[in-house]
């Protein structure tokens, strides 16, 4: 597999396709949700249950922080597989599988050159950033795989004859689902430094264009703003609160120094330093010397830093928010390798000595992977066969080709340093996800999701102390309904709740002591998916939980 294969459109995409399914889908359902995840779950099944779309709730209560497109997506599938969580999270990774299509498309338009683009597909695609957020129900990656879409006709809108009125109109509907994702965090992250990037390399003209530039606008507008319209129109205070905590957040939640962000490469995972080499290249090698399509380089690594300049000026940093510089950063890979492999003949030694280093150290994490794997998940319950002896047989056998193509006699080939890359990323994850992902998992969690059908507890509410202060999200969607506070203080409003199901830190005998009612111990849940020496380990999720009947 190599630039100059003659392999037919339909099999590259088939075979994007397929990696994509092995990176976004398999094991999906390995880890159970997270804080987030939960916090999203709960506001779709709120949604079906109450069937109020246009007015989220989170728990019995507003919630209006985030665009709700992702949810009605989340909502939709919860009502054709009620608490599917792997169903869930599979929306997510069809967004992320969109998300690379559109790469292919894109830097196949701006090059002519398909395999380049097959190859940045397949590196986004292997990317451990992209890969986690794809298999995560978050919204992060809706707002990213739209708004990649409405520059890719951004792309074509400008550098096409005529008015095009279709393309223009296309990017503008596809940037207003990208707010309708979340918010204007695309449009900073990933439309902003593309723009800078476009405007500096290709310096686009309006000329012939402004009735449809102006067209794609209004329909942005239209489309992103008509949910906050509606909600300004019946939730006037509610909204204007929302969107002061939510500017307010980008400035004070999780602030982080301004050079927080310089380790970027490690979201890239297996391929972070071909990232690195790809950038020092440009600067010393390619900047001057590279040839045809030249500008495609230049643009990514423009658009790379640019977004790595504006994402370390929001006070708020997480790693989770350089998803949009992976989508560039495939670009500098792709085009590295590719580069690489259509001038092999002509590269210097110390360009060879370079690419060894790098694909030898690919070599050797699959040469030790199944030895290493093995000795850390060994007392997970893993499969002899299926965790030791047939991934070890894979990953060797991906060694010995990577080294063969590294040190043989007929010289180094780039193409199997590429394959072998993303071989070993979708070996790790059909042999390896689940027992590494169980090294992490509590062993001994005990979710309140088994009251769901316990028969005691249909139909009656479920409270907590409002003492306690609020309720972890995680144990809302586990339990599969609302869990409302209670003053327990107040002897009229736990009389006139009778009955309900009490979760509480505390033993219910000891809060409800004064009290003329009965509590029936239905066990102590341990919601924690993390193990109890984690640091990551919430006692708040760990709740007793009683049925309180009238004596």
């Amino acid at each position: 597999m190599n630039p100059d294969s003659k392999i037919s459109l339909p099999v590259l995409c088939l075979i994007i396709l397929s990696v994509c399914f092995v990176s976004f889908f398999v094991h999906n359902d390995a880890i159970p949700a997270d804080l987030m995840e939960s916090r999203n779950l709960v506001t779709a099944r709120e949604m079906v249950n109450s069937g109020n779309y246009l007015i989220p709730t989170m728990n019995g209560e507003l919630r209006l922080e985030k665009p709700p497109l992702p949810t009605w997506i989340a909502a939709v599938i919860e009502q054709a597989f009620p608490h599917n969580l792997a169903a869930q999270r599979s929306a997510a990774g069809v967004a992320a599988t969109i998300m690379v299509l559109f790469l292919f498309l894109l830097v196949r338009t701006i090059t002519g050159e398909t395999f380049l683009a097959f190859m940045a597909a397949l590196v986004l695609a292997t990317c451990y950033n992209p890969v986690m957020m794809g298999r995560n129900a978050t919204w992060d990656i809706y707002c990213h795989a739209f708004m990649l879409g409405a520059i890719y006709f951004i792309w074509g809108a400008f550098k096409s004859e005529g008015k095009q009125w279709l393309r223009f109109l296309l990017a503008g509907f596809f940037m207003g689902l990208s707010f309708l994702s979340k918010g204007p965090v695309s449009f900073y992250a990933l439309l902003l430094p593309f723009l800078i990037a476009f405007i500096i390399v290709e310096k686009p003209s309006l000329k012939g264009k402004t009735a449809p530039f102006i067209g794609m606008i209004l329909l942005t507008l239209i489309v992103s703003f008509w949910w906050p319209a509606y909600i300004a129109a019946f939730h006037p205070e509610t909204g204007s609160a929302v969107a002061a905590k939510e500017s307010g957040a980008w400035l004070s939640h999780n602030v982080r120094p301004l050079w927080y962000y310089w380790q970027f490469p490690a979201e890239a995972g297996i391929w972070a330093l071909f990232w690195v080499t790809s950038l020092f290249y440009y600067f010393h090698y390619f900047r001057k010397e590279i040839s045809e399509p030249r500008n495609i380089f230049r643009l990514s690594v423009i658009w790379t830093l640019a977004a790595l300049i504006l994402l370390s000026l929001i006070p708020e940093k997480k790693p989770r928010y350089l998803l949009p510089m992976l989508i560039p950063g495939a670009i500098n890979i792709a085009f590295y390798l590719w580069y690489s492999m259509k001038n092999v003949n002509g590269m210097s030694k110390g360009e060879k000595i370079v690419l060894r280093i790098n694909g030898t150290l690919i070599a050797v994490i699959s040469l030790i992977m199944p030895i290493g794997i093995y000795f850390l998940a060994k007392d997970g319950h893993i499969d002899l066969f299926f965790h030791l002896i047939l991934p070890s047989f894979v990953f060797w056998a991906i060694a010995i080709y990577l080294f063969i193509g590294l040190y043989g006699k007929k010289g180094i080939f780039p193409n199997r340093i590429f394959l072998g890359t993303v071989l070993i990323m979708m070996s790790f994850i059909l042999f390896y996800y689940q027992p590494v992902t169980r090294l992490f998992v509590n062993e001994n969690r005990h979710s309140i999701s088994a009251l769901r059908d316990d028969p005691k507890v249909q139909g009656l509410p479920f409270r907590y102390p409002e003492e306690e202060g609020t309720i972890r999200m995680e144990l809302v969607y586990e339990a599969g309904r609302s869990i409302t506070p209670i003053d327990l203080k107040n002897d009229s409003a736990v009389y006139a709740a009778l009955p309900f199901v009490l979760v509480s830190e505390k033993p219910a005998p000891d809060l409800l002591e004064n009290l003329e009612v009965t509590a029936e111990y239905l066990g102590t849940f341990d919601n924690n998916w993390q193990k109890p020496d984690s640091h990551r380990y919430n006692k708040s999720l760990t709740k007793e939980v009683y049925l309180v009947k009238k004596k």
